[in-house]
Formats: structure tokens, C-alpha cells, sequence
């Protein structure tokens, strides 16, 4: 494959990575604001689909195609863009993977909840509140793993 080609896939692949997770959290994060046990169900299972059919592949694309560019452009290991570029991204996917299995068992409450029709339980909203404190440090990290990418300042 072509450099072009490549930087193409790493761009959309950013674009799912990125668009799908903040996507997904607007959407839950209203469902839960609603109180709608229904809405939550609904919302919590499509949020957990949606991790796994885009943002996991996304998530893995980027690394593999940025290590790629990185070779052909001829970019030095050591630069600091790239190391804070890739401590960043570990630290968005170490709070990444608390969050998809929060995502899972809040969407399995969820829909125990709606079945029986029930109130969540309050383990849901200690969950969803875990679910969001992670959030915020991984969105801001992948903004700055874009300006990093985009500029190379370091």
C-alpha cells in the first residue's frame, strides 16, 4: 500500500475511534439523564454493539497504521510528539476497557430492569457515574493525540 492510502485509513479510522466513542457517550449519557429504563436499555445495548463493530477495530487500525507511517515517513522513535502521542493513547485505552466492561454489565442491568419492570438498581448509577469519570480523561487524551499528530511540535 501506498503512504496515501494508508494516512487515508489512518484518518477514518480516527474518525470512528474518536466519533464513535463520543457518539456513544452523548447518547447514553442522555439516556441515563432521562430516567427512561427503556430508553437506557435500548441505548446501553446499541453503545456496547457499536464498541465492538467500530471502535475496537478503529482502535486497533490506529496503531498498526500509525507504526507504518511512522517507518516510511522516516519519523525518529524518540520524538517527543510521538511518545506523548503514545502515552496518551494508552491512557485513553487504559480507561477504555473499564469503560466497555461497565458498558456491558450497565446494559445487562438495564435490560433485567426493563424486563421486570423495575427501577435501575443503584449499582447502575455507581457504574454510570465510573463510566463517565472515565470517559472525560480518554476524550481529552485523543483530542491531544490529534493535535499532536497534526502538528508534531516536539
Amino acid at each position: 500500500m501506498d503512504y496515501l492510502t494508508v494516512k487515508t485509513i489512518h484518518i477514518l479510522s480516527s474518525v470512528l475511534l474518536v466519533g464513535t466513542g463520543f457518539g456513544t457517550a452523548f447518547y447514553l449519557f442522555f439516556a441515563n439523564r432521562s430516567g427512561s429504563v427503556e430508553a437506557i436499555a435500548v441505548v446501553s445495548r446499541l453503545v456496547v454493539r457499536a464498541d465492538w463493530w467500530f471502535t475496537t477495530p478503529a482502535a486497533i487500525v490506529q496503531p498498526l497504521s500509525g507504526a507504518w507511517m511512522i517507518h516510511q515517513a522516516g519519523y525518529p522513535l524518540d520524538a517527543l510528539w510521538l511518545k506523548a502521542s503514545l502515552a496518551l493513547y494508552l491512557l485513553a485505552g487504559v480507561c477504555w476497557l473499564p469503560v466497555v466492561w461497565l458498558q456491558i454489565r450497565m446494559g445487562h442491568m438495564a435490560l433485567a430492569a426493563h424486563a421486570a419492570g423495575a427501577p435501575l438498581p443503584a449499582q447502575y448509577w455507581r457504574y454510570a457515574r465510573r463510566w463517565e469519570l472515565l470517559g472525560y480523561p480518554a476524550f481529552i487524551a485523543m483530542l491531544a493525540v490529534y493535535w499532536l499528530m497534526v502538528h508534531k511540535p516536539l
